[in-house]
C-alpha cells in the first residue's frame, strides 16, 4: 500500500506539472518579455522558451529549484530564500522593479506566477529588510492563514498587492498556479498583478489578532490613517491593461489523484480541495470521517479512498521540527487510536515546513505499544518530523517544481 500511495503522489504531480499547464495556456502570439516568480518559475519559463524560442526574461525561484545545466536563451535566472526572504530576495526585488520599469506601452509582458513568490521577491516599504524578516517568521509561527499573512505583506511592499502591475507601462498577461485554498488570485504570491481588496487597517488587525509586535506597526498605522497610498484596488484603471488567468490549482491535483485510484479499482470520495485550519483539527475531522465510514457506512461504505487538499496551519508552541503535513498525519494516527489506516500527506512542492521531507506515510500499526505515548509527547513539542525520522514513514521527494498545495489521501478498508 505504501507503494501505491507514493505512486499516486507521483502520478498527480506529473499530470499537473507546471511545464504542461503553462505550455497549454500560452498565448498564440509571443510576448515581448517574460517574468516568472515562484517555486515553479523554472518549468514555466522552460515552457515559454520551448514554445517561442528566445524571449527576453527574468525568473526568480527558490534555491535548488533550477535544473542544472539547462540554459534558457535570453532569460536571467535568480535564486532566493523561502519561506523567509533573504538578501538574494532583496536583490531579486530590485532587479524585478528595474526589469519591468523600463518596458514601454507597446510591450507585452507575460508574468508567470506560482506560490512562494511573496518571499522570493522582496521590495520592503516602510520597514527594513531585517524587520520584515523578523515579522515573516512571527507570522509563519503564529497560526495566521495565508490570506492574513499576505494582507500584511502587501502593505509592506513595493511589488505585492497589484504594485508590480503599477510599476510597468507594458500590457500584462499573467498565468497563475495556485497554492492557496480557494484560489483567490489576489492571494497567490501576494497578488503582484492583481487588484488588492485588503487594507492597511486589515493588515494592522492581523498583528493585533495574533499579538505580534513589530516596528511595521508604525507604517501600518500611518496607512490606516490615510497618510500613505493604498494598494491598487478593484476598479483601478490600471487593470484595464492587465489580464490574470488561473491555469492550475489543488482541484486539478486531486482530479489526477482520483484518476489514479479509480484506475487501481478503488471508489474515491474527494472531500474538499480547500481545507484550512489547524493541522490537529483537520486530523480530528478526517479521523471522525473514517470512524463514521467504518461504523455506519456514512457518507459512504468502505472500502474507499478519501482525498483532500488545501493548507493546514500549525500554531508553533514547541521546539520540535516538522511540517504541517507530518503534524496532520501524526495527529490522525493518534486520533484513530487502535483503528489506524494507511494514509499519506505531502506538500506538492516537495518541502513540508522546515524539513527536507515532502510529508509522510502512516500505516495501521504505527502507534501500537509505547509509540502512542511517544507520539503524544512529540506532538506537544511540534516534533512530528522527529517521530517519523525515528520510526520510518518520511517521504523524501526533493523539490518537485510543482506547487499546488497539499495532497492528502486516506485508504479506508
Amino acid at each position: 500500500m505504501r507503494q501505491k500511495l507514493l505512486e499516486s503522489f507521483r502520478f498527480a504531480l506529473e499530470a499537473t506539472h507546471p511545464y504542461h499547464l503553462t505550455r497549454q495556456a500560452l498565448p498564440q502570439t509571443p510576448p515581448t518579455h517574460v517574468l516568472a516568480l515562484g517555486k515553479a518559475a523554472f518549468p514555466m519559463l522552460k515552457a515559454v522558451s520551448d514554445a517561442y524560442g528566445r524571449v527576453p526574461g527574468l525568473g526568480v525561484t527558490r534555491y535548488g529549484h533550477l535544473e542544472p545545466g539547462v540554459h534558457l536563451p535570453g532569460i536571467e535566472l535568480l535564486e532566493a530564500g523561502h519561506p523567509v526572504p533573504d538578501e538574494q530576495s532583496l536583490l531579486a526585488g530590485e532587479r524585478v522593479l528595474e526589469f519591468v520599469g523600463r518596458l514601454h506601452p507597446s510591450d507585452h509582458l507575460l508574468v508567470l506566477i506560482s506560490g512562494g513568490g511573496s518571499a522570493l521577491v522582496s521590495a520592503p516599504w516602510g520597514v527594513s529588510s531585517e524587520e520584515k524578516q523578523a515579522l515573516s517568521r512571527a507570522l509563519l509561527a503564529s497560526g495566521a492563514d495565508i490570506r492574513e499573512v499576505n494582507a500584511v505583506r502587501k502593505h509592506l511592499s513595493r511589488l505585492k498587492g497589484g504594485r508590480l502591475a503599477a510599476a510597468t507601462r507594458a500590457r500584462v498577461s499573467s498565468l497563475l498556479l495556485s497554492d492557496v485554498p480557494g484560489d483567490d488570485p489576489s492571494v497567490i504570491a501576494s497578488g503582484p498583478t492583481v487588484p488588492d481588496p485588503s487594507t492597511f487597517a486589515q493588515a494592522l488587525e492581523v498583528l493585533e489578532r495574533y499579538g505580534i509586535e513589530s516596528p511595521a506597526r508604525g507604517h501600518l498605522e500611518r496607512g490606516a490613517r490615510g497618510e500613505l497610498p493604498e494598494t491598487p484596488k478593484p476598479g483601478d484603471p490600471l487593470f484595464a491593461r492587465v489580464e490574470n488567468r488561473l491555469i492550475g490549482a489543488a482541484r486539478h491535483l486531486l482530479a489526477a489523484a482520483r484518476a489514479y485510484w479509480e484506475g487501481q479499482g478503488y471508489p474515491v470520495l474527494t472531500l474538499c480541495d480547500r481545507f484550512v485550519g489547524e493541522a490537529r483539527e483537520l486530523a480530528r475531522f478526517h479521523a471522525a470521517m473514517v470512524q463514521s465510514i467504518r461504523e455506519a457506512g456514512q457518507p459512504v461504505a468502505p472500502p474507499v479512498v478519501l482525498l483532500s487538499g488545501g493548507e493546514a496551519g500549525v500554531t508553533v508552541r514547541g521546539l520540535g521540527k516538522g511540517g504541517r503535513n507530518q503534524e496532520f498525519l501524526l495527529w490522525l494516527a493518534y486520533c484513530l487510536d487502535e483503528g489506524g489506516v494507511w494514509a499519506m500527506a505531502c506538500d506538492s512542492d516537495g518541502i513540508d515546513g522546515n524539513t527536507e521531507a515532502a510529508g509522510a506515510v502512516i500505516h495501521p500499526e504505527l502507534l501500537h505499544g509505547s509509540r502512542r505515548l511517544e507520539a503524544k509527547e512529540r506532538l506537544a513539542n511540534n516534533d512530528a518530523y522527529g517521530f517519523f525520522k525515528a520510526h520510518g514513514g518520511l517521504v523524501i521527494s526533493g523539490p518537485t517544481q510543482n506547487n499546488l498545495n497539499d495532497y492528502r489521501v486516506i485508504v479506508v478498508e
